[in-house]
């Protein structure tokens, strides 16, 4: 599959008072046209950052940004992190676009919805304003909004939860984007919803041939949409790998944390669910060697204590299947059936 977008090195910071915040460290990622990237961790792990960075949405006088983000268009590769604010802004709504947390605080609520949908899409075609409402009626059509000539004009706070959502996805996909970062569309959405909202997107994927980034810390999200997941921890990409990599075959004490949290339907057995113990670090100040170190119940089991030294590198385990752990894939496989 080819690479619509590629992150190279993406490096992200804020400075501050109390010093600097690398909220994202050396992140590379891709991802093709019908793909679906799921990026998952913790709050504050660098999720949402990078895919700002990505988006040219952070503000240039207080943050400092390096690395690279390769979009391959038609008519050539534009690097979005070293392009000019305006090529970037040419290219946002309509090469890219983005679903943002909570729909309520994203829409304007003194705008109609149908306005807001025209708004986005006279920014690239031209027409009357009769045009943009007739597009925003088709768009909502297209998500599932019913009757949407009469809904056209309701405004956000007569639209339920899910409604605003599948609203914001018709505004982000009125210009046909080819890349689409949905950042947590799923959430405080009741699980009918969500997996109604999933379904929408994943057909629309398959209707448009989009590149999906999703952004989330519900396993079960990424369990039912994704073809590659991406773990992040402290910044850093810690885990790169398809689904079932992920699922079945972990390669990173965090990621087997994150699997061991999730509550599962078993066969008549109670399970106590085991929770990750201690908090995430502080981006302010990353311990000096793995930053998983101080939670990870491995990290002894490593020799000469490089946890604790050396940042390890995203390593290949095989099949493209990326970890960053001082711990080769047998010690790990060998300590998890001796714990169990």
């Amino acid at each position: 599959m080819s690479k619509f977008l590629e992150v190279t090195n993406l490096n992200v910071t804020f400075p501050t008072e109390d010093g600097d915040v690398h909220a994202s460290n050396e992140v590379t990622y891709s991802v093709g046209l019908g793909e679906t990237l799921a990026i998952v961790g913790e709050s504050g792990s660098g999720k949402s950052v990078s895919n700002l960075a990505v988006m040219g949405l952070h503000n240039p006088a207080r943050t400092k940004i390096t690395g690279s983000a390769i979009l391959n268009l038609p008519e050539g590769p534009v690097d979005l992190i070293s392009a000019s604010t305006e090529t970037v802004r040419r290219l946002r709504g309509k090469a890219m676009s983005m679903i943002f947390q909570d729909p309520m605080s994203a829409l304007h609520p003194f705008f109609s919805i149908g306005d807001q949908i025209a708004e986005a899409w006279h920014l690239y075609n031209k027409g009357s304003k009769q045009d943009g409402i007739k597009k925003a009626i088709e768009m909502l059509e297209l998500v599932g909004i019913p009757d949407p000539s009469s809904r056209v004009h309701d405004f956000p706070h007569q639209f339920s939860g899910g409604m605003r959502q599948r609203a914001m996805i018709a505004m982000a996909l009125v210009n046909n984007p080819s890349l689409l970062i949905a950042d947590e569309p799923t959430t405080a959405l009741d699980v009918t919803v969500q997996s109604q909202i999933l379904s929408l997107l994943k057909d629309l994927q398959r209707e448009l041939n989009m590149a999906i980034i999703l952004i989330t810390h519900d396993l079960g999200v990424v369990a039912e949409v994704a073809d590659r997941i991406c773990v992040m921890y402290g910044g850093r990409i810690v885990e790169d790998g398809t689904v079932d990599d992920i699922f079945y075959r972990p390669e990173h004490p965090y990621t087997l944390g994150l699997l061991n949290s999730v509550p599962r339907i078993s066969s008549g057995e109670s399970h106590r669910l085991r929770a990750i113990p201690g908090q995430p670090p502080s981006l302010i100040s990353l311990p000096s060697g793995c930053a998983f170190q101080p939670r990870c119940e491995y990290s002894s089991k490593v020799s000469s204590g490089a946890c604790n030294t050396s940042v390890p590198s995203l390593s290949d385990k095989g099949s493209g299947h990326l970890s960053r752990c001082h711990l080769d894939t047998v010690d790990l496989n060998n300590l998890v059936k001796d714990k169990a």
